[in-house]
C-alpha cells in the first residue's frame, strides 16, 4: 500500500465552512454617553468572531436594541487556507439584545461560486453577563442551529461559551472561546483574540478608531490518507484521523467609523495557517472585508 494524505474532501470543506463561520463573531463597543443618549451605542460593530456584546452591554442598565449588519470579504478562505477558489463571501446578520442578557441572532453566508451560493442559515439564543463593579469581566454563553441548503448533517449544533477582560479604559482586552459542534459527528474548537482599540478621532457626531487584533483557532480537524494499492486494480482505501491542533493565526487590522446609528468598517486580514500532518508550505492568505451595520433602539421615545 501507499498513502497518499490529504484533507477529506467534502467533509473537510464543509466543516472548514463551519469554522469559518463560527469562528467569526461580533464585538460590539459603546461610547461613553450619558444616559439620554442610547441612540450613540456604537464605537465599532464588526464581524469577526463568536463573541457577542462588549461594552455596550456594559454602558447602560437598561438596553433593548435591533442590531443589523452585513459584511462583504473580497476572498475565501477556510481556516486560513487556499480553498482553490477565489470567490468573495457576503454574511448579513440580524441581532436583538436585551438588558436582561438575553440575545439572539440570524444569519447565514453567501459564497460566489460555490451551488447551491447561499450555503446555510444560523440562528443563535445566548445569554451575557458582566462581573464586577467595574464590569472587566464578562461572559457569554449560546447555542446555534445552523440549517444547510444541500442538506448537509453532520454538523448541525453548536454549544458556545466565551470569556473575556478588558483593561478599565477599554484600550485592551482579550476574550476565549469555546465550542462543542455536533450532529451526525462532534468536533471541538478554541478561539483565543486579543486587541488593541485606540480612537484616531472623536466628535459628539461620530467616532474613529482602529482596533488591532490577533486570533488563534484551534480546532478538531479530520485528515484523511488514501491508500494506493499496488494492485492499480483494486479501489482506493482510506484511513481517517482525528487531529486537534493550531489551524491558524489571523491578523485582523480594522478602521471603524460609528454614527448616531449607523457604524461602517474597513479592514485588512492576514491568515498565517499553520501545518498539521502532511500539510506543508501552507501559504500566507490575505483579504479585505466590508461591513455596513445599523442600530435601532427599540425604547426611544
Amino acid at each position: 500500500m501507499i498513502n497518499i494524505p490529504f484533507l477529506n474532501n467534502k467533509s473537510s470543506i464543509t466543516t472548514r465552512l463551519l469554522l469559518f463561520l463560527v469562528a467569526t463573531t461580533f464585538h460590539i463597543n459603546a461610547q461613553e454617553l450619558e444616559k439620554d443618549e442610547i441612540d450613540i451605542l456604537l464605537d465599532d460593530l464588526f464581524f469577526n468572531e463568536q463573541e457577542l456584546v462588549e461594552d455596550i452591554l456594559n454602558s447602560f442598565n437598561t438596553y433593548n436594541f435591533l442590531y443589523s449588519n452585513i459584511s462583504f470579504n473580497n476572498n475565501t478562505f477556510f481556516s486560513g487556507r487556499e480553498s482553490g477558489v477565489n470567490q468573495f463571501n457576503i454574511v448579513p446578520q440580524l441581532s436583538y439584545y436585551s438588558s436582561s442578557g438575553f440575545n439572539v441572532s440570524v444569519s447565514g453566508i453567501y459564497y460566489e461560486t460555490f451551488n447551491p451560493n447561499w450555503d446555510f442559515t444560523n440562528i443563535s439564543l445566548g445569554y451575557y453577563k458582566a462581573i464586577g463593579k467595574e464590569k472587566l469581566f464578562h461572559y457569554n454563553v449560546g447555542y446555534t442551529r445552523y440549517f444547510y441548503s444541500n442538506g448537509w448533517d453532520t454538523f448541525t449544533n453548536s454549544t458556545d461559551l466565551s470569556l473575556g477582560i478588558r483593561n478599565k479604559n477599554k484600550s485592551l482586552g482579550t476574550k476565549f472561546s469555546v465550542s462543542y459542534l455536533f450532529g451526525k459527528d462532534q468536533s471541538f474548537q478554541i478561539v483565543s483574540s486579543s486587541y488593541a482599540n485606540a480612537s484616531l478621532s472623536r466628535t459628539k457626531n461620530y467616532v474613529l478608531k482602529f482596533r488591532p487584533q490577533i486570533s488563534f483557532l484551534i480546532a478538531q480537524q479530520t485528515i484523511a490518507l488514501a491508500q494506493l494499492p499496488l494492485d492499480t486494480n483494486l479501489d482506493l482505501e482510506y484511513e481517517y484521523n482525528d487531529i486537534f491542533d493550531l489551524l491558524n493565526t489571523q491578523l485582523n487590522l480594522p478602521i471603524s467609523l460609528s454614527t448616531k446609528s449607523w457604524d461602517f468598517e474597513l479592514g485588512y486580514n492576514i491568515n498565517f495557517p499553520s501545518p498539521v500532518e502532511s500539510e506543508s508550505n501552507l501559504d500566507i492568505t490575505s483579504f479585505f472585508n466590508l461591513s455596513i451595520g445599523y442600530l435601532i433602539d427599540l425604547d426611544k421615545k
